[in-house]
C-alpha cells in the first residue's frame, strides 16, 4: 500500500517545479494631486478619519444606539456578510484543485469471455485517485490568486458597506432632528399668525383696517399650515427611510427625544482633520476593493495563458483485485496501477487566443476603474473639504441675518401697532423672519451632514487594528461579527 505515495509524490515534486505565467502587476501612478485643494497643512499628531472609530465621532449616545441597531439588523449589511462566506467557500474550492483526490472503490462484474465464452467474475476495492492535473505551468494557482482576490475584493466592499451605513443612518437621524425643529417653528409661527389673524378680523370689524389687510394675514396663516403638513409628511417618510436602514421598529423613547431639541442641541461631532495627503484616500475600502479586483483580473491572464500549454493529467488506483470475493483480500490479490497522461491544443478554432484577449482586457478595465475609483474618492473628499469651509461661513453669516430680521420683526410690529407703518410691511416682515428660521435650520443641517460625509469620503466607520496603535482596542468594537 506504500505503493499509493509514489505517485503524490511524484505530483508533489512536478508542483514544486512548476512556473507561474501572472503577468507583473505595476500599480498605476495615483491620478490626482498629492494634496487636497481646499485642505489645510497637517499637523503633527493629527489622528486620521479612517483611524476615528465611529463611537467617538459620533458621540450623541442616541445616534450610537440607533447606529448599532443598524449593524446588528441591517439586510443590506447582512448580505454583504454572506457575500463574504460565499466567497471564502469559492476560494476553498479553487484552492481544492491543486491536491489529489482519494477515494475509496469497490466494485464487481460479470462478463462473458470473447475468447472461451464463459463467464466471469470480477471484484475489485482499494483507493482510487480521478484524473488530477498537475499545476506544472501554473493554470490552477493563477485561478486559486483569482479567488483569493475577489474574496478580499469582497471583504472590503462589506467594509465599504458598513461606512456607508453608518453614514446612511446618521445623516437620516439629522434629517428627522431637522423635521421636528423645521416643525416647531412652523407651530410656533402658525400660532402667531392665528392671533394676528383674529386682531385683524377685529379691527376690519371696527372698521380701522381694510379687508385686503385681513386676506393678506389669512393667506399667511394658511401659508403656514401648509408648510406645517408638508413638513409633518417629510418628517414621517424620514422616520421610515430610518426604520429601514435600522432593520427594526425604532424604540419610541429614541424618537420622542426628539421633541422639543434643535440641532444646536446636538451633541457635537468630532473634528476630521482637513490637511491628509491624498495618498490616504486608498485607505478608503472601496478603493482597495477596486485594488484588488485589478490583481483578480491580472491573475486570470496567468491562467490564459498556462491554456497553451500542455495539460498533464494523473490517474491512479491502489488496492485488491480476484475473481471470487472470498479471496479479495488475500496477499496475491494486490494491484497497483499509475496513468499519466499529456493533452497539447493544436487546433482549437483561436479559442485559447481569444481567452487570453479577454483576460488582457477585463485587466486594462479593471486598472481604469481602479484609478476611476480614486479620482471618485479625491473628488468626493475635495467637494467635503470646499462645503466645510463655505457652509461654516454661510451659516455664520445667516445667523446674523436671523438677528436682524428679528429686530426688524420687533420694529414693523411696534410701528404698526402705533399707526406708523402699513400692515404690508409687517406681513413683509413676518414672512422673511418665517423664511429666514427655516434657512438657518437647512445650512445647520448641511453643515453637519457634510462633517459625516467627510468622514465617511476619509474612510472612516472602518478601522482595522494596528500593532502598537491605541486605536487597535476601540476598532476591534467596530467589528460587526
Amino acid at each position: 500500500m506504500n505503493k499509493t505515495l509514489l505517485p503524490i509524490a511524484l505530483a508533489s515534486a512536478l508542483l514544486a517545479s512548476g512556473c507561474s505565467f501572472i503577468p507583473q502587476l505595476d500599480r498605476p501612478a495615483l491620478p490626482v494631486a498629492d494634496q487636497f485643494p481646499a485642505a489645510a497643512s497637517q499637523t503633527a499628531g493629527q489622528v486620521a478619519a479612517a483611524d476615528i472609530p465611529w463611537q467617538q465621532f459620533f458621540t450623541d449616545p442616541r445616534l450610537q444606539q440607533v447606529i448599532q441597531l443598524a449593524l446588528d439588523n441591517n439586510r443590506d449589511l447582512r448580505v454583504a456578510m454572506l457575500n463574504i462566506e460565499k466567497a471564502q467557500a469559492q476560494y476553498q474550492i479553487q484552492r481544492a484543485s491543486q491536491f489529489p483526490e482519494l477515494a475509496a472503490a469497490a466494485g464487481g462484474q460479470r462478463a462473458r469471455s470473447q475468447l472461451t465464452g464463459q463467464y466471469g467474475n470480477s471484484f475489485t476495492a482499494g483507493l482510487t485517485m480521478p484524473s488530477w492535473e498537475i499545476d506544472f505551468w501554473g493554470r490552477i494557482s493563477s485561478l486559486k490568486e483569482q479567488a483569493l482576490a475577489q474574496y478580499l475584493a469582497t471583504e472590503e466592499g462589506r467594509k465599504a458597506a458598513q461606512i456607508s451605513l453608518i453614514s446612511n443612518v446618521a445623516n437620516t437621524w439629522l434629517n428627522l432632528q431637522a423635521d421636528e425643529e423645521l416643525m416647531s417653528i412652523s407651530r410656533r409661527t402658525l400660532g402667531t399668525r392665528e392671533q394676528s389673524i383674529k386682531l385683524t378680523k377685529l379691527r376690519l370689524d371696527a372698521g380701522v383696517t381694510s379687508e385686503l389687510d385681513f386676506r393678506q394675514a389669512q393667506s399667511l396663516t394658511e401659508s403656514a399650515r401648509a408648510t406645517l403638513a408638508q413638513q409633518t409628511r417629510q418628517r414621517e417618510l424620514d422616520a421610515n427611510a430610518l426604520t429601514q436602514l435600522v432593520g427594526q421598529t425604532l424604540p419610541a423613547e429614541l424618537l420622542s427625544g426628539m421633541q422639543g431639541k434643535k440641532l444646536a442641541d446636538l451633541p457635537p461631532l468630532a473634528d476630521v482633520p482637513a490637511g491628509l495627503p491624498s495618498d490616504l484616500l486608498l485607505r478608503r475600502p472601496d478603493v482597495r476593493q477596486a485594488e484588488q479586483s485589478m490583481i483578480a483580473a491580472n491573475a486570470s491572464i496567468g491562467a490564459a495563458r498556462a491554456a497553451f500549454f500542455p495539460n498533464i493529467s494523473l490517474t491512479a488506483s491502489a488496492g485488491f483485485a480476484n475473481p471470487e470475493i472470498s479471496d479479495l483480500f488475500s496477499s496475491g490479490s494486490k494491484y497497483f496501477s499509475i496513468a499519466p497522461s499529456l493533452y497539447l491544443p493544436i487546433f482549437n478554432a483561436g479559442r485559447n487566443r481569444a481567452n487570453l484577449q479577454v483576460a488582457e482586457a477585463n485587466q486594462k478595465i479593471a486598472v481604469a476603474q481602479y484609478e476611476q475609483a480614486i479620482q471618485a474618492a479625491f473628488r468626493e473628499t475635495s467637494d467635503a473639504l470646499v462645503s466645510r469651509q463655505t457652509l461654516q461661513e454661510q451659516l455664520q453669516a445667516q445667523a446674523r441675518q436671523l438677528e436682524a430680521e428679528q429686530v426688524r420683526y420687533k420694529l414693523s410690529d411696534l410701528r404698526y401697532t402705533n399707526g406708523v407703518a402699513s400692515y404690508l410691511d409687517l406681513l413683509d416682515a413676518q414672512r422673511s423672519l418665517f423664511a429666514l428660521e427655516q434657512s438657518v435650520v437647512q445650512v445647520r443641517l448641511q453643515q453637519l451632514q457634510n462633517q459625516v460625509n467627510l468622514y465617511k469620503v476619509l474612510g472612516g466607520g472602518w478601522t482595522e487594528p494596528a500593532a502598537g496603535s491605541n486605536a487597535a482596542a476601540a476598532n476591534s468594537a467596530t467589528t460587526v461579527q
